[in-house]
């Protein structure tokens, strides 16, 4: 299911001017007095407080260990596993997928406008593209500010209908947005959905200086493996630099 639409531009930007009038054009009206107005009425209303985080880069100074997959620095919690989503075509890490029990969180970060957020726009897409589908997307309020509840129509391992809860999340940063999905016991369960959403909250998103419109995917990488990280035979984790995600596809690694 496409989630949003993304932009696309024919030549390169050469600098980061060019780069906010790009974006400025893109996600704002012309005429300023109604640009003005939706700023205003965009802080007033939506503008999540990230002091808790999610964070820029710019905003972290400490010595936690977090896994570097490139615009994406995510912090371990408890029992966590990590899945990275591979475009094998394109030799490219596409997501982030936390595990937490049996739940998930997919965490993917974006180029965005340098004033006005984007999630309340990406959120009437999610929500018309699943009530297309003939599911229900319901705003709510969140840990994390506004979200959508939703549910989308699917098949069950027998052919069966059946309805799949689902939560989209969706911070607006310093130009970049962090969108998460969270699905399993945990889209309908609070307790289940804490550590995912301690995940989403902790995470860093690391915005390049390269020009970028609106809504384009900040690349991520396959994680390095930390030089001071247990030897993987003793302690059952895959080293990270051992994956070879290209020749064997999505990898899974254990992060306690």
């Amino acid at each position: 299911m496409a989630i949003f639409r993304r932009g696309r531009r024919d030549e390169p930007l050469d600098h980061v001017d060019e780069l906010d009038e790009l974006e400025e054009s893109e996600a704002l009206d012309d005429d300023a007095e109604n640009r003005d107005a939706a700023d205003e009425e965009y802080e007033e209303e939506e503008r999540f407080n990230r002091a808790r985080g999610p964070f820029d880069a710019s905003e972290v100074d400490d010595d936690i260990q977090r896994i570097d997959l490139g615009a994406l620095l995510i912090t371990p919690v408890d029992g966590m596993q990590l899945r990275l989503e591979l475009d094998q075509e394109q030799q490219s890490v596409v997501s982030a997928h936390a595990l937490v029990g049996d739940s998930s969180v997919q965490l993917q970060a974006f180029a965005a406008p340098k004033t006005l957020g984007v999630w309340p726009d990406i959120r009437t897409e999610i929500a018309d593209s699943i009530t297309a589908q003939g599911g229900t997307a319901d705003v709510v309020d969140g840990p994390l500010g506004r979200e959508l509840a939703a549910t989308i129509p699917g098949r069950g391992p027998d052919g069966s209908a059946q309805e799949n809860a689902v939560r989209f999340l969706g911070v607006d940063g310093p130009r970049w947005f962090l969108r998460a999905v969270i699905s399993g016991p945990a889209a309908i369960d609070d307790a289940k959905a804490a550590a995912l959403v301690d995940v989403v909250r902790t995470a860093v998103v690391v915005r390049d200086d390269e020009a970028r419109p609106p809504r384009e995917a900040l690349p991520l990488r396959v994680p390095t493996a930390p030089t001071d990280e247990p030897d993987p035979e003793a302690s059952g984790h895959e080293r990270a630099d051992d994956l070879r995600p290209f020749e064997r596809g999505p990898e899974i690694t254990e992060v306690r």
